[in-house]
């Protein structure tokens, strides 16, 4: 089954108002979807909750953006007025005089926070893919983290109860994807993103090169083509 669609605006019209997203995009080389992005923002769809490891520090630090690439990220749909709640491990900027666009939503009470720590965070969205309702995890017991969840002991440890987390569609970056949807990523893209395939009822793979099949080698492949709904090459906008 070919997966290739032919644009951006293509790929995210059936995003409707109020659709949970998660949106790659980790510190370092691999890049972020940042067409993808771009195309939500002009279709428009609102009361989005996001779940993305930042909430949007490309457009500030540059964390995520390859050489030659324009910082775009979350933030953009944050200045459309289109995101109701985030939920991620690094909500704010380093750096305190660059604030980031949900920064200063966030304190204007224009947008809601979950913050997760990055390890759980990875861990609720595997949880999600792989059918698993909860899980118990000692991070954030004795802390705000924790307020509200159920603690049980373990082995005379307290553990905190954490909820899975599922999403109506992934918008992720890839490096290479043959057109069956087998993708590879590159760098620390490899961090959540494929996860985060697993944990979308539809996802969408942003890709700087498509294969036929049989173009990646089957070791390399980190999403398999059944996780994956559609493809768009980052060049069919040009």
């Amino acid at each position: 089954m070919n997966k290739i669609v032919p644009n951006f605006d293509e790929a995210v019209s059936d995003i409707s108002d109020g659709a949970m997203l998660m949106i790659d995009g980790f510190a370092g080389p691999g890049g972020t979807a940042q067409n993808l992005i771009r195309a939500l923002r002009d279709h428009g769809a609102r009361d989005l909750t996001i779940i993305s490891n930042t909430a949007g520090l490309a457009s500030v630090m540059g964390f995520g953006t390859l050489p030659g690439d324009r910082p775009i990220d979350i933030g953009i749909l944050v200045d459309n007025e289109q995101v109701n709640k985030v939920i991620a491990s690094f909500p704010v900027s380093p750096s305190p005089s660059r604030p980031t666009s949900f920064e200063r939503a966030y304190l204007e009470g224009k947008v809601e926070l979950e913050v997760v720590p990055q390890g759980t965070l990875a861990e609720r969205i595997r949880a999600g893919g792989a059918g698993i309702p909860a899980f118990y995890t000692p991070t954030g017991v004795g802390t705000q983290i924790a307020e509200g969840k159920e603690i049980r002991e373990f082995d005379g440890r307290e553990y905190a109860m954490e909820r899975s987390l599922k999403a109506d569609f992934a918008l992720l970056r890839a490096n290479v994807a043959d057109t069956l949807g087998n993708t590879t990523y590159r760098g620390t893209s490899q961090n959540f993103n494929g996860v985060m395939a697993t944990a979308a009822s539809v996802t969408i793979i942003e890709v700087d090169e498509i294969v036929e099949p049989g173009g990646i080698d089957a070791e390399r492949v980190d999403t398999p083509s059944i996780y994956v709904d559609r493809v768009v090459a980052r060049n069919s906008g040009e």
